[in-house]
């Protein structure tokens, strides 16, 4: 699939995130499992909901968003 957006180029590297999902997900909220990593910081977490999923990586975004801050 192609995507047509024009700005791929500034994407930040912090925002980015490796997700493996299990062998069993069906790509359902109900079945979403599998595993997912911040790419910056290298923090991962396994996750059984797309709400548990959601949930890290807003939390990670945030903590990266906060150093920036303060640094």
């Amino acid at each position: 699939m192609k995507s047509t957006r024009r700005d791929e180029g500034t994407l930040p590297a912090n925002h980015a995130f490796v997700v493996q999902l299990s062998h069993d997900a069906l790509g359902t909220p109900a079945s979403l499992r599998g595993r997912a990593e911040h790419v910056v910081s290298g923090h991962a977490t396994h996750f059984e909901t797309l709400e548990e999923l959601l949930a890290f990586m807003q939390h990670e975004l945030a903590t990266a968003a906060q150093s920036i801050k303060e640094a």
